[in-house]
């Protein structure tokens, strides 16, 4: 069997793209020391590198590709704005592929990207809990990667790429614990399917913070629907349904852990004639610029959308390995922001 540039970078203990800009001529800087270890595994294992590898290197592509779930999203649309601007200060041009979610379609967009000779691809959109869609998309990265180009993710892809480290969990954790400060000890939550990590890492943060507060969700008071607003609105009906079904009390707070979704939610309680947040208090999550603009304004978890796309460009394009060749990160902070649609419980 041939042996990769991937195996050379595991013997060398560096990254991919550092084993390639080592051994195919890239621009980009590698220090002398790391070079000479990328060079002795190469020799050891006897690595011949190829030459559309080094020419691929040595090119200087213009186009960034991101990929990201729904580009009619304004969470993702806040991200691709960040990185357009970023981009186009570099020179570059982005190029942006909204592939709904769907993993065949980003594999797809990945190897199209390759075969065109993208400088770096963004990864923009959640990552995928599925191994074996994980393991696919893995190696279609990890060939555009041995060719020379550069990944970068906004959330963690795993420990081949450069990342872009949103603290969702922390951040979900916080505006519960905001929540419960204000009185609320009987919570609904919506969020996303499980194949998206970004909505796991979220009830994650949920769950504990409720459970360091002595509180559960009752039956039926968790729901699961896409992070659309039509997915929000629909959760919101069958919490209301079970809750009438159950005759149990209503909660009173719900949080939807996207803004797009809980625009969905206000919607489903104004045509039902619930008051927010007299009745039912209401979060989101990302501040996404219609939060401001609902009616009433959105309390949420802002995510600085913009600088999170710009700080992906800068790790893909940045110089040199990183830190000793391995992959880095930057970090975007997640900040609770409380707004007109919560408020204390009722005692009445």
């Amino acid at each position: 069997m041939a042996v990769t540039l991937g195996d050379v970078a595991r013997h060398a203990g560096v990254s991919l793209a550092t084993a390639s800009r080592a051994l195919n001529g890239s621009a980009r800087s590698v220090t002398e020391e790391l070079s000479a270890k990328v060079r002795a595994s190469a020799d050891a294992l006897g690595y011949l590198p190829n030459a559309p590898a080094q020419a691929l290197a040595r090119s200087s592509g213009a186009t960034i590709g991101v990929l990201l779930h729904d580009v009619a999203d304004p969470y993702f649309g806040g991200i691709a704005r960040g990185i357009g601007d970023a981009a186009a200060r570099a020179g570059l041009l982005s190029l942006v592929t909204s592939t709904d979610g769907d993993p065949r379609r980003e594999l797809e967009a990945i190897r199209m990207l390759h075969a065109h000779r993208a400088r770096a691809i963004i990864l923009a959109g959640s990552a995928y809990n599925d191994v074996s869609v994980i393991q696919q998309l893995d190696e279609a990265l990890t060939a555009y990667q041995e060719q020379g180009g550069r990944v970068a993710a906004i959330t963690d892809h795993g420990p081949l790429y450069d990342t872009v480290q949103v603290d969702n969990k922390a951040g979900a954790a916080s505006l519960t614990h905001s929540m419960a400060q204000l009185g609320h000890d009987h919570f609904a939550v919506i969020t996303g399917p499980e194949r998206m990590r970004v909505a796991e890492d979220r009830l994650d943060g949920v769950l504990d913070a409720l459970s360091e507060n002595g509180l559960t969700l009752p039956e039926g008071m968790l729901q699961r629907t896409e992070f659309t607003r039509e997915g929000g609105r629909a959760a919101m009906a069958r919490i209301l349904d079970v809750a009438r079904e159950s005759g149990t009390p209503l909660p009173t707070a719900v949080l939807a852990l996207s803004d797009i979704c809980a625009a969905g939610v206000l919607a489903e309680l104004r045509d039902r004639g619930i008051s927010v947040p007299d009745e039912i208090s209401v979060a989101g999550f990302d501040d996404i610029p219609l939060a401001t603009d609902l009616a009433p304004a959105l309390s949420t978890v802002r995510l600085p959308l913009a600088r999170m796309g710009e700080s992906a460009v800068r790790l893909a394009l940045r110089e040199g390995g990183g830190r000793e060749g391995r992959a880095d990160t930057a970090s975007a902070r997640a900040e609770v922001v409380l707004r007109d649609s919560t408020a204390a419980p009722r005692t009445d």
